[in-house]
């Protein structure tokens, strides 16, 4: 059995069930389908054909259906039993890519060669970026349309792609692609027998050459050698049948992928059909030497995806700008977007302060228009009238994202255009008016009105009509100027000298000609945003001919036309309002194309005229766009805002996200901090940093770790910066010891912050005031993450479950081939608990409980390690601890003779609560003694 590679030792440290009970991707979506009954005959055999396709089988799919899922005691992932069904039919490699197709192009396309053995092994230790970039260049490389799209593409130091900023699948596209769940499910089920496969039971642990186990002529490997990549965001199921299933509308907050069919690690007893994950958390970004791909080809009819309910979704919106890229554009991340997806009828949103982005769809919002955020970003107003059409409308305010404020009503006979105004007494109310009709008729304008109305504590307060005329557009701040756009473009203007709201005239600018969507600037500019229909003036000022809505055009506070934007080739504008940012020159708006759908929202930089598209649909209606207000941190010139506190940024995986969540916490809390709890997911699922009654703790422990990672932590954070700390409580796991400093460079090397501080001496001298602002407010972890972590101070809940086998993943004779690695782990922990008694802290090493059947397997934990070699490290350990008075050592597994039961365990090798409160009871009561010796 060979070692374990870095990759695999940075996953290998947290279980699924641990991810799927804290981490379950929940998509948006809509309801459609009926319960579902259980048949096995709905897993028929289907023609497995030849192809023309090089390397590629033809699946008679049309007219099949096949089962997905379980409904055994699965993960909640795996849960429960679906149908997909198929209309079309399409085609997938007969075997997964292999190390020299992939080089063979990849090579010239990308720069990234990948290191094989040979040729004729799958393709593996690559991101799910990697593979979708191998599908479009062979597209490419036969003169194919590509099936994946975006904007921007970020790579390693390896050349392996991380992110896909405005990443889309375009299912109608006959091109090369990965196999969607359903697809790779149907054609491995065509005589599926996981024993046929290369496994833990025949592989050495190690790829193989494809086709290489059995003779056949159909489809090869789809159980071992390689686990793959299918090309599904991770989304629920549920007990529907689903026709021409193409998995989730997007990632969710997680990013969370499905990866099928098992590998040469597993034994074939645990390969399943209806697994949709490894066991570890797997993102886009992910990268392991047992995951590959095989390539499937054809267009998806109808695609359905998967809501966040589990049912298929009426409509599919793709995020397509990322929280770094509208940070660029607005000044911060506290930005969100808000529109109305005209497919369902409700308002959707984006919140740009959590790191992954997906769209959220508001469901008690139906018959939605005209939203606008409030200025603090916690609500959306909206109207269920039209701008252009008469008639009756209300006006409603709902809280944006999580529980909370749901829709408030505005008692009045009509109300329309809700635009949120702040006053000068420091109230926020909302204008509206009373009918958003054609204003063409200047009669029957004016005997409609504009009105206010406050919005406090969840409630309106009285409506005060302001004047006549339905100025929907916008008021200015010093209510000298408001505007109207609805057939004509008309602006309110006070006489000189008036007060606020008094005496104005009335007047229609643009020599009277067709406008709409007319939108004042809330910066004090008094500008007016607004589209034509390609009339006389437009063509004058711009200088040459266009079409219908094909300009946004500004005008002065004087009515003089001063800027125009042209829409993207192929697209006109629609829905433009100014954004409600800091940054003056935003205006968002709908792109419709030639055939008059409005497919993506976009945001127009007026200061240079460039267009960053921000979300594609199939209808997507008037957007509003928010960013926080006032000063950001980033506009501190001490620190710089690209790098300082920056410890995530985007396509980095759970670990680094559940990291940047404890040194927020950390910095944050450093002042009050005595007990700080670092090293691997042992520590993180089995010490709680609340239950603690000796002090203020904090868990700072995570999967992608080892001892010299979590020294790293502990040395130079805590032992520099928290000077109450009393303790560092570390993980003594034997098994890991065979990795050094691995964990260390992926932990540093992954966000600049962590470059930043050691660049900066850790700030040993002095910490700047706003570091901990540039913290807060650098590229956030997701939402889920935050979740799990912020409240329990860096604990991981995990729900009991047993165990189970006593897995061994690794070589456990691995010490043989690595000589020097006590000696070198050793002298890491000598010098830190040197290091610690230097300045008065205790070091509490602990030996976290495994499976106590490893005592029936020769080795001593997950990872290996003799149980004699393991016993040996343990006696050095305590020896050290005989040398120094404030290092003490806990031995909770004792070579698997201990008191943590199988309703105490998460997995072979981590605790569920229970085990971790019987853990930090023991701890407390030795911490508690520290201070009294």
């Amino acid at each position: 059995m060979r070692p374990v590679s870095n990759i695999e030792a940075i996953f290998g440290v947290r279980s699924a069930f641990a991810l799927a009970s804290a981490f379950l991707c929940c998509i948006m979506g809509a309801c459609s389908n009926s319960e579902m009954p259980y048949d096995p005959a709905d897993s028929a055999s289907v023609e497995i054909a030849s192809d023309t396709l090089e390397g590629m089988l033809r699946v008679r799919a049309a007219g099949a259906s096949v089962i997905l899922g379980s409904d055994e005691s699965s993960r909640p992932i795996d849960r429960p039993v679906s149908i997909a069904e198929f209309s079309y039919d399409y085609s997938m490699g007969r075997h997964e890519v292999t190390c020299g197709e992939f080089n063979a192009l990849m090579k010239g396309a990308a720069g990234l060669e990948l290191a094989c053995e040979n040729g004729d092994i799958p393709a593996t230790d690559i991101t799910f970026y990697d593979a979708v970039l191998f599908a479009n260049a062979r597209s490419k490389a036969e003169g194919l349309d590509t099936a994946y799209t975006y904007a921007s593409a970020s790579f390693d130091a390896g050349n392996h792609c991380t992110n896909l900023e405005g990443f889309a699948f375009h299912t109608e596209i006959d091109a090369y692609r990965l196999p969607t769940e359903a697809e790779w499910v149907l054609a491995a089920r065509q005589g599926w027998n996981a024993e046929d496969g290369w496994t833990a039971e025949n592989s050495g642990y190690s790829l193989h050459a494809v086709c290489g186990k059995v003779a056949k002529d159909g489809f090869c490997d789809m159980a071992g050698n390689a686990m793959e990549w299918v090309n599904d965001w991770l989304g629920n199921y549920n007990s529907s049948r689903y026709r021409n299933l193409v998995g989730a509308s997007d990632g969710g907050t997680l990013g969370q992928r499905v990866v099928k069919g098992g590998s040469y690690r597993n034994a074939a007893s645990s390969i399943a059909l209806y697994t949709r994950g490894d066991v570890y958390t797997v993102t886009s970004s992910t990268r392991a030497d047992y995951v590959g791909f095989r390539l499937a080809f054809g267009a998806i009819p109808e695609p359905a995806w998967i809501g966040r309910d589990g049912y298929a979704a009426e409509s599919r919106v793709v995020p397509l700008a990322n929280s770094t890229r509208i940070r660029a554009l607005t000044g911060t991340y506290r930005s969100k977007l808000v529109f109305r997806n005209d497919v369902t009828g409700f308002l959707s949103y984006v919140d740009y302060s959590t790191g992954g982005q997906s769209v959220v769809e508001l469901q008690d919002t139906y018959g939605a228009y005209h939203p606008d955020i409030s200025p603090d970003g916690r609500f959306v107003a909206y109207c269920t009238g039209l701008e252009g059409v008469s008639g009756k409308s209300s006006v409603y305010v709902r809280s944006l994202g999580g529980s909370g404020l749901g829709p408030v009503q505005l008692r009045v006979e009509s109300a329309a255009i809700p635009r949120w105004r702040v006053l000068g007494n420091g109230d926020t109310v909302i204008v509206y008016v009373s009918d958003a009709g054609n204003n063409k008729d200047g009669a029957t304008f004016r005997a409609s009105s504009t009105w206010q109305v406050s919005f406090k504590g969840g409630k309106f307060g009285e409506p005060e009509k302001l004047f006549d005329g339905a100025y929907h557009g916008g008021i200015s701040d010093d209510g000298t100027l408001a505007v109207s756009g609805a057939r004509l473009l008309r602006a309110r203007i006070a006489s000189p000298g008036s007060t606020v709201f008094g005496d104005a005239r009335d007047t229609v600018w643009y020599n009277g000609e067709q406008a709409c969507n007319a939108s004042l600037a809330k910066d004090g500019s008094k500008r007016t945003l607004f589209l034509d229909f390609g009339g006389e003036t437009g063509h004058e000022f711009v200088g040459e001919d266009y079409g219908t809505h094909e300009r946004m055009l500004v005008l002065d506070s004087t009515g003089n036309l001063v800027q125009s934007v042209a829409a993207p080739a192929g697209y006109s504008f629609d829905h433009s309002e100014w954004a409600g940012s800091g940054n003056v020159a935003l205006a968002v708006a709908t792109l419709a194309n030639n055939d008059g759908a409005h497919k993506k929202i976009a945001v127009v930089n007026l200061a240079d005229s460039s267009i960053v598209e921000l979300a594609e649909g199939d209808e997507l209606w008037h957007p509003a766009l928010w960013a926080k207000q006032g000063v950001s941190p980033s506009e501190d010139a001490l620190l710089d805002p690209d790098s300082a506190g920056a410890y995530l940024v985007p396509g980095l995986d759970a670990s680094h996200e559940a990291l940047r969540v404890k040194m927020e916490l950390f910095w944050n809390n450093v002042e009050r901090l005595e007990y700080i709890f670092v090293g691997s997911s042992r520590v993180e699922d089995g010490l709680i940093p609340d239950s603690l009654t000796a002090g203020f703790a904090l868990n700072m422990g995570h999967p992608m770790n080892s001892m010299d990672a979590s020294f790293y932590v502990a040395r130079n954070y805590a032992l520099n910066h928290a000077r109450n700390l009393k303790a560092v409580v570390f993980s003594l796991d034997f098994d890991l010891w065979q990795i050094a400093d691995e964990y260390t460079d992926e932990l540093v090397s992954g966000a600049p912050g962590y470059a930043y501080d050691r660049n900066h001496d850790f700030w040993k001298s002095d910490v700047p005031e706003s570091l901990v602002d540039f913290v807060n407010e650098s590229y956030p972890a997701s939402e889920e993450n935050r979740n799990v972590f912020y409240a329990s101070r860096g604990y991981h809940y995990n729900s009991a479950a047993s165990w189970g086998e006593p897995l061994v993943e690794i070589d456990s004779a691995w010490l043989s081939s690595k000589p020097g690695i006590v000696g070198w782990q050793m002298e890491r922990l000598r010098s830190f608990v040197a290091a610690a008694s230097e300045k008065g802290v205790a070091v509490v090493g602990i030996v976290f409980p495994q499976n106590p059947r490893y005592s029936e397997t020769g080795s001593f934990g997950r990872y290996g390690l003799l149980r004699g070699e393991a016993r040996a490290l343990l006696d050095s350990v305590r020896a050290v601890a005989g040398e120094y008075p404030i290092f003490y050592v806990m031995d909770e597994n004792r070579m698997g003779a201990h008191d943590y039961t199988d309703g105490m365990a998460l997995n072979t090798d981590h605790l569920a609560f229970d085990g971790a409160v019987q853990m930090t009871h023991r701890l407390d009561s030795l911490l508690k003694t520290l201070g009294k010796e």
